[in-house]
């Protein structure tokens, strides 16, 4: 058994008593915390969060606050995406982009006025950027890492679950939009949001001293609705097509390359960050983009650093995530294939650890 070192620089979580207390079996690192990737099974877990509803301890999701004069403008000097419609009750996903137009993180933000924003994070040392670009362009506006811990509640059963919790307000949220709702002598924002294509909530718990209340009203509400602790699953994300940050996608690979195009219209007015690289990439073309991928034959083990994809022996992409999906009966895969090899239907091989695999380019991802 390996055991990570605990240190000031590994934080805990508001909820990492309540996570330990239900047997996580496994962690990952991301943004400097512990984020929990199984309890049971991967297979177990999958099963559980497309039947029942889940509990997740995603606080690893860290905050970037936007608070002043020029966060607007701040926050349209991050992203391609049109801010100009949004409104104070809304969450955009939002690719925020280099230079370059390479990819530094795909966040979700959260108005809550013209002046005040949350960049809700994927792993990435992003909070010194924006400072960096703030601080660089003499803006008035305070950025910094706010006392909020997400907490998601994911599954079929989440409308349910959180009704009891929260009342039956949290029903009338739309996907995407969030309201601020009483719990005890608080309140929280609460999203209808989430890392899974299963439906639920993210609910951001500010004050981590109302982290293990909240995790204990929630499991107590859930007894008779089959609640379990749960965590980002691998093998649902895949079917769905949900991008992981650092693996499927890095810095060197740009929104259009992501399939990310639809965010990537900003307005007349724009001049955010790596619009003149994006706009000489969308009169070419990318290079490459993702594409959902099937991979024959028997289970293949998770891809750890990334197999690569073949054509007549030549390189044209890699796989960053594969799993074998139950349901589909097949290896799921998101590729990152190079143009003239990405069309559905096409034949490549992929050099897995257990040997090469036909791989297929499907016309869309599995769910």
């Amino acid at each position: 058994m390996r055991l990570l070192s605990q240190s000031r620089r590994l934080r805990q979580t508001p909820f990492s008593k309540g996570v330990e207390d239900k047997g996580v079996t496994a962690y990952t690192v991301y943004n400097r915390m512990l984020l929990p990737t199984v309890f049971e099974s991967v297979e177990a877990d999958y099963r559980h969060l497309k039947s029942h509803v889940q509990i997740w301890d995603v606080s690893c999701e860290r905050q970037i606050e936007l608070n002043g004069l020029d966060a607007g403008h701040l926050m349209r000097r991050l992203t391609p995406r049109n801010l100009e419609k949004m409104q104070e009750d809304q969450c955009y996903y939002v690719p925020i982009v280099d230079e370059n137009g390479g990819m530094l993180n795909d966040p979700v933000a959260i108005k809550h006025s013209e002046d005040r924003w949350w960049i809700s994070i994927a792993d990435s040392d992003l909070l010194l950027w924006v400072k960096g670009l703030a601080v660089g362009a003499g803006m008035d506006v305070q950025v910094f890492e706010p006392d909020v811990s997400p907490l998601a509640v994911q599954g079929p059963k989440s409308d349910d679950l959180m009704a009891r919790v929260f009342g039956d307000e949290v029903r009338d949220i739309r996907f995407f939009r969030y309201k601020r709702l009483a719990f005890q002598d608080t309140s929280f924002v609460v999203a209808r949001s989430g890392y899974s294509k299963q439906g639920g909530y993210e609910i951001y718990v500010e004050n981590g001293a109302y982290g293990m209340p909240l995790w204990n009203a929630l499991f107590e509400a859930g007894a008779d609705l089959n609640v379990r602790p749960g965590c980002p699953n691998l093998i649902e994300r895949i079917e769905g097509g949900l991008l992981s940050y650092g693996n499927d996608m890095t810095m060197e690979n740009s929104p259009l390359e992501c399939g990310l195009g639809k965010f990537c219209k900003p307005g007349e007015d724009s001049d955010h960050i790596g619009m003149q690289a994006l706009a000489r990439e969308a009169e070419a073309g990318p290079a490459r983009q993702v594409r959902a991928i099937s991979i024959t034959g028997d289970p293949v083990p998770p891809a750890r650093s990334g197999w690569p994809l073949f054509k007549d022996g030549k390189r044209v992409g890699q796989i960053p995530s594969a799993a074998w999906s139950p349901d589909f009966e097949t290896n799921v895969a998101i590729g990152m294939v190079d143009t003239g090899h990405w069309d559905a239907g096409s034949i490549l091989t992929v050099a897995t650890p257990n040997g090469n695999r036909r791989a297929i380019v499907q016309e869309t991802f599995w769910a």
